[in-house]
């Protein structure tokens, strides 16, 4: 079976990467393996980094569209100065 391998969330990424590190520096990775290790190490920081800037375009789009309802509401005529039992935003 050819099945692709589920790409690990933030965390597990994060995680591997510092077990991943912890062995580098306690010498547990034999020289053979030095070079597969460094680079798994290598596609996981490109997949965080991958998912921190999707995120944070994600979040700028949020804010975005939270700004542009509230200028909406903003230059939205008001329809009565009494109590209509409106909420502010």
């Amino acid at each position: 079976m050819n099945a692709k391998k589920k790409a690990p969330s933030f965390g597990e990424a994060v995680g591997e990467v510092e077990e991943i590190l912890a062995r580098l520096e306690s010498d547990e990775v034999d020289v053979d393996e030095l070079s597969g290790e460094v680079k798994r190490a290598v596609e996981l920081v490109g997949l965080c980094r991958e998912k921190l800037q999707r995120t944070e375009l994600e979040v700028k789009e949020f804010v975005a569209k939270l700004e542009a309802d509230a200028a909406d509401s903003d230059a939205a005529p008001a329809a009565d100065s009494g109590d209509s039992g409106a909420l502010p935003f």
